[in-house]
């Protein structure tokens, strides 16, 4: 049997404004293998940041399931919730959301210093962090002397400082250049074949769904179709 890292089934999510009714996912199903790179791809308004919303627990469902990592998250408080996606996923989002007047480690270890670690503990996970994405040189730079690539880098050595169970990822390459979006997309490729990550990335970016696993393309709320891509890229 796989093993999966996140299991869903039949997830609706309504949004209501004012007297209009909003209909974002109908009925959505999906399993993810773990270690798996997994794009889910469609056009503008097809459901696929809301997906990853309710699969991580950013936003509530109004009726279906979400296991992430064999625990069922959909009935857990909001406490319970927060808890649980501090210690098991990490985000990477388009925006880096770097805080600006902290060096780049400093915006790594801070999720690990709210989550608890002592900091000499989360000091030397967050240059472990960077070193895996390739910056530890850049350590004790502002975000502000980075380039966006290099930014991003950073964001995802935030997002992978706790060694979560699963990495969500927002259009990560929709604010970069095409030559740091094939950097970024090479290095998630790189971190899932040596470190074993998993990688959920919403995309509408095809160069980057073609490196994935498996891409789930959506449509009105629903999938309408999963693939494997034809070619992985070179770094596959």
């Amino acid at each position: 049997m796989a093993d999966y890292i996140v299991e869903a089934e039949d997830l609706h999510k309504i949004y209501s404004t004012g007297s209009t009714r909003v209909h974002a996912l109908r009925g959505v199903s999906l399993k993810i293998r773990r270690g798996e790179i997994l794009s889910v791809m469609g056009p503008s308004g097809c459901g696929k940041t809301t997906l990853l919303n309710c699969l991580s627990g950013l936003d509530g469902i109004d009726k279906g399931i979400v296991k992430i990592d064999g625990k069922r998250i959909d009935n857990l408080t909001d406490v319970e919730l927060t808890d649980y996606r501090a210690r098991k996923m990490g985000f990477v989002f388009q925006a880096y959301n770097l805080i600006p007047v902290l060096t780049a480690v400093e915006n790594v270890e801070l999720p690990m210093l709210v989550g608890g670690k002592k900091p000499e503990v989360a000091r030397k996970m967050a240059l472990r962090a960077m070193r895996d994405v390739g910056l530890e040189q850049w350590a004790e730079h502002l975000p502000n002397q980075l380039s966006g690539g290099q930014q991003q880098r950073v964001a995802i050595a935030r997002a992978l400082g706790n060694n979560p169970a699963i990495v969500w990822a927002d259009e990560p390459t929709g604010n970069l250049d095409s030559q740091s979006t094939k950097e970024i997309v090479n290095l998630l490729v790189k971190l899932n074949r040596e470190k074993g990550h998993t990688f959920v990335l919403v995309t509408h970016d095809l160069f980057v769904g073609e490196h994935a696993h498996r891409v789930v393309q959506m449509q009105d709320g629903k999938i309408i179709r999963e693939y494997v891509p034809s070619r992985h890229g070179e770094n596959q």
